[in-house]
């Protein structure tokens, strides 16, 4: 009976032994596993985080890099030809556009001043001290008045003629060059369509060689096609701005040109009848 005892005993204590060992060798998986999985989490938050801080450092680069990398960079993935043609639009409107900004600015003159100073002349001097007056001045309006007073000997009908036929010829010349730039603004936008319609021919014929569309395929042509289009648009706002600009000025100094004409003639009827 004890020896059956014994040996239950035994027993017991080697089923409660291993089944204690079993447990903590289960804790003990179970605790390995947590581990690698809190190290996993670590190593992949790590990553993340690595991804974000190169990602933010490749944006500041490209910010940093200034708006004339990324006009650069949209200027090669227009295609060279037909951005090339469209910078040289741009490139030659504006060329014209400041040469008569300069030009009318020049041309503009104080026309009150001038007129008291030929009335003085008038009186003071003559037709010949006024004469020097314009020829001492700059613009059209000083070189419409000496055409004026060098035939105010004759009448007042013949000096008014010359001073609308001079009048005529000074306002040509205010105009010049504003048929080129209404060219450059009417080919840029041109040009700008004419890359779109080749930049889908591209893209359709991708697709044909492919056999089958895909984005990838598609993408390029049409993205060729509207950064042509857009940097056509571009330059006509552009030079559209700078044409209105100067007809205004252009405007403005025929305007001057008429009224200080009237007067110049009213000037001449008064000499002429002392």
């Amino acid at each position: 009976m004890k020896r059956l005892f014994t040996t239950f005993a035994v027993i017991g204590l080697l089923i409660f032994g291993t089944t204690t060992f079993t447990v903590a060798q289960e804790e003990e998986q179970a605790d390995t596993t947590v581990q690698e999985e809190q190290l996993d989490t670590t190593q992949a938050a790590d990553t993340t985080a690595a991804e974000q801080a190169e990602e933010g450092e490749a944006a500041q680069e490209a910010s940093s890099g200034g708006i004339h990398k990324q006009i650069k960079q949209k200027f090669i993935e227009g295609g060279p030809a037909f951005m090339g043609v469209v910078l040289l639009a741009l490139i030659f409107g504006l060329a014209v556009a400041i040469e008569r900004i300069i030009y009318l600015n020049l041309a503009s003159t104080n026309t009150e001043k001038l007129l008291n100073d030929v009335e003085n002349a008038l009186e003071e001097g003559g037709i010949e001290a006024a004469k020097e007056v314009c020829r001492n001045t700059r613009g059209p309006v000083a070189s419409i008045f000496y055409q004026g007073l060098d035939r105010a000997e004759e009448g007042v009908e013949v000096a008014e003629k010359s001073v609308v036929s001079y009048g005529s010829v000074q306002a040509g010349l205010l105009e010049q060059g504003l048929t080129w730039i209404s060219l450059f603004i009417a080919i840029a936008p041109m040009l700008g369509f004419m890359g779109t319609v080749i930049g889908m021919i591209d893209a359709f014929d991708s697709i044909e060689a492919a056999g089958d569309i895909k984005p990838s395929l598609v993408a390029g042509g049409i993205k060729v096609a509207l950064i042509t289009t857009v940097s056509g648009l571009i330059v006509a706002v552009i030079l559209q701005l700078f044409y209105n600009y100067i007809v205004s000025k252009i405007d403005s100094i025929v305007n001057s040109m008429e009224d200080a004409s009237i007067s110049l003639i009213d000037l001449i009827y008064k000499h002429n009848k002392k």
